[in-house]
């Protein structure tokens, strides 16, 4: 047995001998902590069985929660997926950067922020948002602000030293527990700048993926594992339009040479890394000022990732690596035998807001298209989804725009490359005989399909079509919000 898992084994025996202590009120609301990523894609963590990195602190809030192994983003890139998170509904419906304007201030009144200030709550952010909120939205929704960017990521302070973004995330996280009163529950989220890449510095590793301090010299003798697809030939057989996207550009930004491999993977499992340090400082700080055994933890982030997978690099399509994220919630006051489970359910970045006020104990507004996963995180199994509407909207200038499904077999998605007033390209796969989607079903001329294949592919589209109907416009009435990028020369 290797030490990484005695250390997985030790962690899950000690949180399923832990105890509730008995002076744990039931019906005290909780508080709630969450942790939100940039750019992870679900496998990077300790606790998912990651051969490399060292995620020890959010291993321990999985050993002790709820980690649920099919979560996804509905759409994959930054600013989209944190506006399904406040809104807690698709992008087709909050349209966010769709049409002009800052985020929908009506969507933002019951967005789970301004849902818990209303009910008591003390509310902050902390970090990237990446969304315009309206100065009114913004007074409803939260009681501390404090926006944190990258460029760069080390931050000069007062004393002329330099301090990287996601430590003063940290420092920002203790401070704001330091001034909790003792009379009001909380809702706080610590959304980090990494682990995006510093795309205007290319230079490998601490130029493009620049790790705190605290991180240096970590995994520097080990030898990153290459991805898994990582056959020329699953390049080779993507479609022109991909081929020349910003996955492809960004690739060579990152992952094209054997050298500038390892040294960028090293640097940015230093950011993940360095990231989970952060959630231990914050555990701690929660047990000295005794609130840890009522306060509920959710680690998650807000998009896959490619990490040189297919020839890509980034996220935007409808691919596994890219829709994927991790997702671990920690609630102490559930019993031992509801601690250390995998749920394999379903679930979707839009569920957290609705899970954050119902574990308020509030009704959740029936603007969000997400459902709440108390009843999982509770060891219940009441009938769950079996797929979700997925899409591309906001970004023609760096993919096509495109909607989708997927279920619990089938990935379905029409990327609309020549228009949407021309038929679109099409894929299906099927994950129960593809898990890795190497082969487009749609793409194979009829007589090359089984019934199967076939039937499949009639259905999904139109589960498609009614998906997009009970969310929003259909695609021909989705406004254009930029120009096509020209294509990438690689």
């Amino acid at each position: 047995m290797t030490t990484k898992q005695i250390v997985s084994v030790f962690l899950v025996v000690t949180a399923s001998a832990t105890t509730l202590p008995a002076e744990t009120r039931r019906d005290q609301p909780p508080n709630i902590v969450l942790f939100f990523a940039d750019d992870q894609r679900n496998h990077t963590l300790g606790c998912a069985g990651h051969p490399v990195v060292e995620t020890p602190n959010i291993d321990r809030l999985a050993a002790a929660g709820v980690r649920f192994q099919n979560a996804f983003v509905t759409t994959s890139t930054c600013w989209v997926s944190r506006a399904c998170l406040f809104t807690g509904c698709y992008e087709r419906r909050h349209l966010y950067r769709v049409q002009p304007g800052p985020l929908d201030p009506q969507l933002c009144a019951s967005s789970y922020f301004a849902v818990l200030k209303r009910h008591g709550y003390r509310t902050g952010h902390l970090g990237k948002e990446h969304v315009s909120i309206a100065k009114a939205s913004a007074a409803a929704m939260w009681d501390v602000r404090r926006k944190l960017g990258r460029r760069p990521y080390f931050k000069t302070q007062a004393d002329g030293s330099t301090r990287h973004e996601t430590q003063i995330l940290g420092d920002w996280g203790i401070e704001f527990l330091k001034e909790q009163p003792a009379d009001k529950p909380f809702c706080l989220t610590i959304s980090f700048n990494a682990t995006h890449a510093e795309d205007g510095d290319k230079r490998p590793g601490i130029g493009h993926y620049p790790w705190p301090k605290v991180m240096d010299g970590k995994y520097e003798d080990l030898h990153m594992p290459l991805p898994q697809l990582n056959d020329p030939q699953i390049y080779a057989a993507q479609p022109q339009f991909l081929k020349d996207s910003i996955n492809r550009e960004r690739f060579f930004w990152r992952w094209d040479t054997p050298d500038k491999y390892q040294t960028n993977m090293r640097a940015y499992f230093r950011m993940l890394s360095g990231i989970d340090h952060v959630v231990g400082r914050l555990r701690k700080q929660l047990e000295r000022q005794g609130l840890a055994d009522n306060t509920v933890i959710i680690y998650t982030a807000d998009n896959g990732y490619y990490l040189g997978d297919r020839g890509f690099a980034g996220k935007w399509t409808h691919y596994e690596q890219s829709l994927r994220v991790p997702l671990v919630i920690h609630d102490p006051r559930q019993p031992v035998d509801h601690r250390g489970k995998v749920r394999s359910e379903l679930v979707l970045n839009s569920d957290l807001a609705a899970t954050m006020i119902s574990l308020a104990g509030q009704p959740v507004p029936d603007t969000h298209t997400g459902r709440s996963l108390v009843p999982l995180i509770t060891g219940k199994t009441p009938e769950w989804r079996t797929d979700f509407l997925c899409e591309f909207l906001a970004v023609p200038r760096s993919i096509p725009h495109w909607e989708g499904v997927r279920d619990t077999r089938w990935v379905y998605a029409r990327y609309y490359v020549n228009g949407k007033d021309k038929p679109p390209f099409e894929f299906l796969h099927d994950l129960q005989d593809d898990p890795d989607q190497l082969i487009n079903l749609a793409a194979l001329p009829a007589g090359r399909r089984t019934a199967a294949h076939t039937a499949a592919l009639t259905n999904m589209r139109r589960r498609c079509d009614t998906l997009v109907k009970q969310n929003g416009p259909a695609m021909q009435h989705i406004p254009d919000s930029g120009k096509r990028r020209k294509k990438t020369k690689t």
